[in-house]
């Protein structure tokens, strides 16, 4: 007894005194930077972040010491093991690796690791003492699970950046090349490292791919149409026919605005949007604005009205049709589920259906965003949106990259200023870093009631323009697409969002991501889906019971879709309707980068 009290005593006494550094800290950081936008709300927020998880880290180390005993046991003999390992290569003798990389871990992959046996030594000392540290922070088992989630994302982010692949004293590939290159992959890895510095001013991105190579309009979000209208959050583009005749009902398509909406659109083979249009339909996209502070009261319901709902009367306008076909990926699929709800509740029958792409309706598990999702982190994103009006798209972006911390980051850093190499042309990896900012009364909204309090899966809990909406009153019939790889929005949640959506409900499960998962084009017989007539309520079962079919599920879509289709038709040319073209596609909105429109 009197052992657990000295613990506990020792514990309050340690946690006390690391709160008062951590605030003396955050005051001397606020002294330091003022106003400048270095070090805003939201960063101060993620330092406190991170220190609160430490410092529970620290409390469970002191309040369960016999754990933390057999961890230091079990790590020990470890590296007991690799000190015999060590032995026996100075000796001669061949003996198998006491740690090995994962399968997809490339950070060591060059022969420079094993050939030379100081390096061998180093990264399997890595190796071990980081999966300790991480399994030790995982077995934290009293905690509740998104308070060790939170620690093995800050715990994980710790062991990534201390990795020895990441300093050049410490990688032998990067020592080989500085003497074979004379040190000029130091030098070339500085001036690239300065490009990126000066490329985002006040908050640093890793660069990920030639961005000379690549130009909106010129080899990205080439296929032909116009803009036929718009606002001031979005534009509407309408695209050119490639067959004699369409299917009568027009298809809108409302994209992300947390990206731009040419990942559907990339180079032309794997392009959704020109294949739908060869596939003989009348298509139309929003291309949504990329706002900063003139825009920070728009709100959920700007986007609603302004976007799908006014991009409807658009299409009406255009077409003469008054109902459509609608898609909605990622976001825009959430603000599509809004807007039909909406749309329930004022008694207008404007789509006839709905397809969802890797979509969130229910938020009870947000993936790998969800260790950002308590009310102490959005109170300092929301601090720092009332302060700029926006959320910096750049930001963003770093947020998601940290999700897959060695993949997305540390191997750029490596390769890029360390190795001295340029990053190859991707047009994936541009898109991903041509990012969108966010405005602030819009964001604040999205974060708390939906992630934080998942209210839109809560029937009439949130009111829209108006309306108290239930997305159980949805009648229309409804496809959804979901990644079984998906660390964003995670199939199993997704399928919850599709069993509370009324209507008749197709769900489809496609290999690979959220990107990959979609952008899937049938030339590439790549991944397959899995197919069920049923809807059960558990998505375990709902797999179980699925069948695997190879390739694409763009053909299997668009066979759903013939339904609702309508009779062909002369197909349309943008400019001839009612709405007249105001310039070519992809239209001036999308060529607007974060940084340029934080100055608007």
């Amino acid at each position: 007894m009197f052992g657990m009290e000295f613990l506990s005593s020792t514990a309050n006494r340690l946690v006390e005194a690391f709160e008062h550094n951590v605030h003396r800290g955050q005051h001397q950081l606020e002294e330091w930077f003022g106003d400048t936008g270095v070090i805003d709300a939201a960063k101060l927020s993620t330092i406190n972040e991170m220190s609160d998880a430490y410092r529970a880290m620290a409390e469970d180390l002191l309040m369960h010491p016999v754990r933390f005993a057999n961890a230091e046991i079990n790590l020990a003999r470890k590296h007991l093991a690799l000190g015999a390992y060590t032995l026996a290569r100075l000796m001669g003798r061949e003996r198998d690796p006491v740690a090995l990389p994962a399968p997809d871990d490339r950070r060591f992959m060059a022969e420079d690791w094993r050939s030379s046996l100081p390096f061998d030594v180093l990264h399997q000392a890595y190796l071990i003492n980081s999966r300790a540290f991480l399994d030790w922070v995982g077995d934290m088992s009293a905690l509740p699970s998104a308070n060790r989630d939170q620690m093995a994302f800050y715990a994980r982010q710790l062991t990534s950046a201390l990795s020895p692949s990441n300093f050049p004293a410490t990688n032998p590939e990067v020592l080989r090349i500085t003497w074979e290159r004379k040190g000029m992959n130091l030098l070339e890895g500085t001036q690239q490292l300065m490009e990126d510095l000066r490329q985002n001013p006040s908050l640093f991105n890793v660069g990920m791919t030639d961005r000379s190579a690549f130009e909106v309009g010129r080899n990205l979000a080439t296929t032909p149409g116009k803009v036929v209208y718009q606002n001031e959050l979005m534009q509407l583009i309408q695209y050119s026919p490639t067959t004699k005749s369409v299917a009568r009902v027009p298809v809108l398509i409302v994209p992300p605005w947390i990206n731009k909406y040419y990942i559907l659109d990339l180079a032309p083979r794997n392009s959704f949007i020109q294949w739908l249009v060869d596939q003989g339909q009348t298509v139309f996209i929003i291309s949504w604005r990329n706002p900063g502070p003139s825009l920070r009261d728009k709100s959920w319901d700007d986007y609603m009205t302004q976007g799908p709902l006014e991009a409807m009367d658009a299409v009406t306008q255009a077409t003469g049709e008054e109902k459509m076909n609608v898609i909605g990926y990622c976001i825009g699929g959430t603000l599509l589920g809004s807007t039909l709800a909406w749309l329930e509740k004022r008694k207008q029958n404007r789509v006839i259906s709905a397809t969802y792409l890797t979509t969130l309706l229910d938020f009870s598990d947000p993936g790998g965003i969800g260790v950002f999702i308590n009310d102490h982190s959005i109170r300092g994103i929301e601090r720092m949106l009332k302060r700029k009006g926006y959320l910096d798209g750049r930001a963003m972006a770093f947020t998601f990259n940290l999700l897959r911390e060695n993949e997305l980051f540390w191997s750029f850093w490596t390769n890029n200023y360390l190795k001295g190499e340029k990053p190859k042309a991707f047009d994936l990896l541009y898109w991903n870093t041509d990012g969108t900012n966010l405005p602030a009364k819009m964001h604040s909204f999205y974060l708390r009631e939906m992630y934080l309090n998942n209210r839109l899966v809560q029937p009439n809990s949130l009111t829209l323009a108006g309306e108290s909406i239930d997305l159980s009153e949805i009648t229309i019939p409804s496809f959804f697409l979901s990644a079984r790889q998906d660390h964003i929005a995670k199939w199993k949640t997704t399928y919850k969002g599709a069993c509370v959506h009324g209507g008749d409900v197709r769900f489809v499960l496609s290999g690979s991501g959220h990107i990959a998962g979609v952008i899937n084009p049938p030339y590439k017989e790549k991944y397959g889906f899995w197919t069920n007539g049923s809807l059960p309520a558990d998505s375990d079962e709902w797999l179980a019971q699925a069948e695997h079919q190879p390739g694409s599920w763009w053909p299997h879509w668009l066979e759903w879709l013939e339904q609702y289709m309508g009779e062909p038709i002369e197909a349309r040319i943008p400019g001839d309707g009612k709405l007249k073209a105001i310039e070519d596609a992809p239209g001036s909105y999308v060529k607007v980068r974060a940084a340029e429109a934080a100055k608007a």
